[in-house]
């Protein structure tokens, strides 16, 4: 079973669709002891990087994440806000994130060349996936996944850059750390190729 964690930040009802529409079972949970029998996590988000933090600390699920991601080594997949929350700290607030990988989140700072551009980054783009994953692989390469940001994350080491984008500016979309993976881009929104991430995901052993 995949736990969809609910901390009223997170496109929850389109995650659990798809993941039904594939067959797969899953759950929307805020309650840590349902949390802590999954097999696998998402974690959503859309909205800001405290508040987010603020949330899980405030409903009990930081030591639960904890356990589970780090220690048992369950398959952990966060979308957007919840990818951002993986690094060590965002210049959107000032609260730590939950430094699962050596990354911060930065905004967008786009030259003069790129100043038309519209920020929050908003619709679909193509990827170039970095090495291969459980989730995604060089078949991705030029996929179209849709985006809505304005913050990105900035990985430390290129070992962690699963997917790049180009808005502008070169931007890590997607990352990885042995069974932690994040997508900058919605694969809940992303049609067919969303369907196939999260369908590999689901397939990961565990």
């Amino acid at each position: 079973m995949i736990a969809i964690i609910d901390y009223g930040m997170g496109n929850l009802g389109s995650i659990y669709n798809m993941l039904n529409r594939i067959g797969v079972r899953s759950v929307v949970s805020s309650d840590p002891g349902e949390i802590a029998l999954a097999e696998k996590l998402i974690l959503p988000g859309v909205g800001a990087f405290d508040r987010a933090m603020q949330s899980l600390e405030r409903l009990g699920l930081l030591p639960v994440l904890n356990e589970r991601v780090l220690v048992n080594k369950v398959p952990f997949l966060g979308i957007c806000l919840g990818m951002q929350l993986l690094s060590l700290r965002s210049e959107e607030g000032e609260l730590p994130g939950l430094g699962w990988i050596d990354a911060e989140t930065v905004r967008f700072v786009l030259d003069e060349e790129n100043a038309t551009l519209k920020i929050p980054h908003m619709g679909w783009n193509t990827i170039e996936v970095k090495r291969r994953s459980p989730i995604l692989d060089d078949r991705y390469d030029g996929s179209r996944f849709y985006f809505v940001h304005s913050y990105h994350v900035r990985c430390a080491d290129d070992a962690n850059v699963l997917a790049t984008a180009r808005y502008g500016i070169l931007f890590h979309a997607a990352v990885i750390r042995d069974n932690i993976m994040g997508t900058q881009f919605h694969p809940e929104k992303s049609h067919k190729f969303g369907l196939k991430l999260l369908r590999n995901f689901s397939e990961i052993p565990t």
